[in-house]
């Protein structure tokens, strides 16, 4: 972390050991982390106390534009603070260069305006009045002009930091396992002073903040890391900052992830990656169909689809694609390595979207028309699939339409890759065609190195080859034109 000074530093040094005494100009000093927001506040926090030489307690933590802010006393940990230059790594180790400003300050407004012992006592009996033992419940709607507070001339306005800390103070004392904060109609239009929500009541699960005056989400933002599964927010001018439904949950659920009603609606369950647990991705089923009858359509078309695509010449593949038909080629990105030696002869016709930035380039390496597909396939390597490898999924079917993929191995069988073995993925598109049979409609490419196993396992079972006693596979209209196909003398049946 890099820590940055006004000013020179030794006349602010000297400047910072004068007038120490508690409560005068010159005892107490700001320090702001212009992107403070984007570290989590307890491991920043944590941070800079670890390579501090000296112990402190920040006082009045609040964050503040994309930033953050705290105060310090003692001119010795302000000047210790100034001491932290270039000492600060993130989690990977890496040097986090953050300016970090420190400057004196007057008082903190929390200390000057502090509640006294007895003005604490009569929030505390307030805040039990309104306390649901049963359902773990406080209901501070309206807190500041509750009777009770009112009578004996205390205000406790929740947008001052001093009102809010105390009241967090006597929730985490009183109410250590509080599920249900109710902080409506406060008049709140920023949320400082709750951002300590997260030390003081971790076990919120339900804040309701509705008919507040909050304007922007970056305010939800400072409670990053509690685990709401209920928030209310309607009747908060943010909430008309949104053009649709979808777009108001998405934002909300960036701040808290885990969220399963907002506003009195439920929402669909979150999809979340616990990161710490080792997963382990489940062997595959088998292949899917849904019913014989495509069974036999879709194997009857990739055993002729394959059976021409490794016989040597592609040409013949033209009768299986519609007139309009696209095709696309992807292999895998690795920043790393942006055009892998054992893939480089599909690097220049992949369209990984990871690795494509040029708009021109992605429409141009989407191969439109089926003589145009047919071209790209013939100039790949020559290859020799596994059938015993090829898993099937079906998974959209319609009166018109046909959505099905296939995965296996294939090993190339000339040049000087000649032996290695590929895994790919196909997902075809198709329409139906004559002879009962498919026409592609669309037909989308992945091909990447097979794993050892995968190695391991290929051509356990013989592939036949494409001979004269392998035509009655074909489709008549595939017959029709491989026999026509051979007519050229570079090609063989």
């Amino acid at each position: 972390m890099h820590i940055t000074v006004w000013g020179n530093r030794k006349p602010l040094e000297r400047e910072m050991w004068e007038n120490t005494q508690d409560g005068t100009p010159g005892s107490w000093f700001r320090v702001t982390i212009p992107c403070g927001i984007q570290y989590d506040k307890t491991w920043l926090m944590n941070s800079i106390q670890s390579h501090c030489s000296v112990p402190f307690t920040p006082v009045d933590f609040h964050f503040v534009k994309n930033g953050a802010r705290f105060f310090v006393q003692e001119a010795t940990t302000a000047s210790a603070l100034m001491d932290v230059s270039y000492k600060i790594c993130d989690k990977e180790s890496r040097k986090v260069c953050i300016p970090v400003f420190v400057s004196r300050s007057d008082v903190p407004y929390s200390v000057r305006y502090k509640l006294k012992p007895e003005e604490m006592e009569q929030l505390k009996l307030t805040l039990i009045k309104r306390f649901n033992v049963s359902k773990q419940a406080l209901d501070l709607q309206r807190l500041c002009v509750d009777p009770d507070l009112v009578g004996h001339d205390i205000d406790i306005i929740l947008n001052r930091r001093n009102s809010m800390a105390a009241t967090l103070q006597i929730i985490k004392k009183n109410f250590p396992e509080l599920l249900s904060l109710n902080l409506s109609s406060n008049k709140l239009y920023q949320l400082d002073g709750l951002s300590d929500i997260i030390q003081m009541a971790p076990t919120v699960k339900i804040l309701n903040l509705s008919k507040n005056k909050l304007k922007s989400v970056w305010e939800l933002s400072k409670m990053k890391g509690l685990k709401l599964e209920e928030l209310w927010l309607q009747g908060n001018p943010l909430c008309g900052t949104f053009p649709d439904w979808s777009t108001y949950v998405r934002a909300i659920r960036e701040c808290f992830p885990k969220l399963l009603r907002l506003d009195g609606q439920e929402l669909p369950s979150p999809v979340t990656v616990d990161v710490d647990t080792p997963y382990v991705v489940k062997p595959c089923k088998g292949s899917y169909f849904g019913s014989d009858e495509l069974k036999s359509l879709v194997l009857q078309f990739l055993q002729q689809y394959y059976l021409i695509h490794d016989c040597g010449d592609r040409q013949g593949l033209v009768g299986a694609y519609h007139e309009e038909a696209c095709f696309s080629l992807t292999i895998p990105f690795h920043p790393e390595d942006p055009a892998p030696s054992s893939l480089c002869k599909y690097f220049k016709d992949s369209r990984n979207m990871k690795k494509l930035k040029d708009p021109h380039l992605r429409v141009q390496l989407l191969k439109h028309k089926k003589r145009v597909i047919v071209h790209t396939l013939c100039v790949l390597p020559k290859t020799q699939h596994d059938f015993s490898s090829f898993v099937v999924d079906m998974w959209f079917q319609t009166e018109t339409m046909l959505c099905f993929s296939v995965s296996g191995v294939f090993k190339e069988v000339e040049g000087s890759s000649q032996g290695c073995v590929r895994a790919f993925t196909r997902t075809f598109i198709a329409t139906p065609a004559s002879y009962s049979s498919l026409c592609i409609v669309n037909d989308e490419l992945f091909v990447r190195d097979a794993s050892p196993s995968e190695t391991q396992s290929v051509f356990s079972i013989p592939v036949p080859t494409p001979t004269s006693s392998s035509m009655h596979t074909l489709s008549q209209e595939q017959q029709d034109i491989m026999q026509a196909s051979s007519t050229r003398p570079e090609v063989n049946l």
